[in-house]
C-alpha cells in the first residue's frame, strides 16, 4: 500500500463511538484515548452529548486517560474541556500534528500508547496515521456541520467505499 493511501486507513471503523471496542483498543496497549469533539461526541455546534455517548465515555474513563484534539473554536472547545474534566486542544488545524503533539506533551503519553476516535478521514486520521498513533473512524453523529466539512465529505465518503471495497477497512457494530 502506498505511503499515501496508507494515511487514509483507518484500523478501525464503527457506527458510532458507543460501538468502539475498548477491550481491543486496552489488549493492544492503548492508554490514552484523544477524541474530537463534533459529530465524534455530541452533534455539531450542539450543547447537549447524548445518554449513549455520556454512557461510553463513563466507561471509557475507568479504563484510559482521555484528552481533545479539536479545529473548533477555544471557547467551545474550553467549555466541554470543563465539562467533562479532561485536557484538549483547540483550534489544532488537524491533520498537522501540532495539536496531537500538545495533547501527547500535557497527558505524557508516546503516539504508541494513544489512539485517536474522530469523523474524519482527512483530519482526524490521517492526523493520527501521521503521527503513529491507532486512529478509529466512527460514523458521523449528525450531517448538520461546517460548510467546508460538507465539501469534504464527498471526497471522503469515496476513498471510504474504495477502502471497503479493496478490504483495507471495515465497519464494526450497529
Amino acid at each position: 500500500m502506498g505511503r499515501i493511501l496508507g494515511l487514509l486507513v483507518p484500523d478501525m471503523y464503527a457506527s458510532a463511538i458507543e460501538h468502539i471496542d475498548l477491550d481491543s483498543l486496552e489488549e493492544s496497549g492503548i492508554e490514552v484515548l484523544v477524541l474530537d469533539l463534533d459529530n465524534t461526541l455530541v452533534p455539531w455546534g450542539s450543547d447537549d452529548i447524548g445518554e449513549e455517548v455520556s454512557t461510553w465515555l463513563d466507561g471509557a474513563r475507568r479504563r484510559f486517560r482521555i484528552g481533545m484534539v479539536s479545529n473548533a473554536l477555544s471557547e467551545r472547545v474550553e467549555r466541554w474541556a470543563a465539562e467533562l474534566n479532561i485536557p484538549a486542544v483547540s483550534r489544532a488545524a488537524k491533520p498537522r500534528r501540532g495539536g496531537y503533539r500538545e495533547i501527547l506533551a500535557t497527558m505524557q503519553a508516546s503516539p504508541e500508547e494513544a489512539a485517536v476516535i474522530g469523523d474524519q478521514l482527512m483530519t482526524d486520521v490521517v492526523g493520527g496515521n501521521r503521527m503513529g498513533m491507532t486512529t478509529v473512524l466512527v460514523v458521523p453523529l449528525c450531517r448538520r456541520e461546517f460548510v467546508g466539512t460538507r465539501l469534504v465529505r464527498v471526497v471522503e465518503r469515496g476513498i471510504l467505499g474504495f477502502l471497503m471495497r479493496r478490504g483495507l477497512t471495515r465497519r464494526l457494530g450497529g
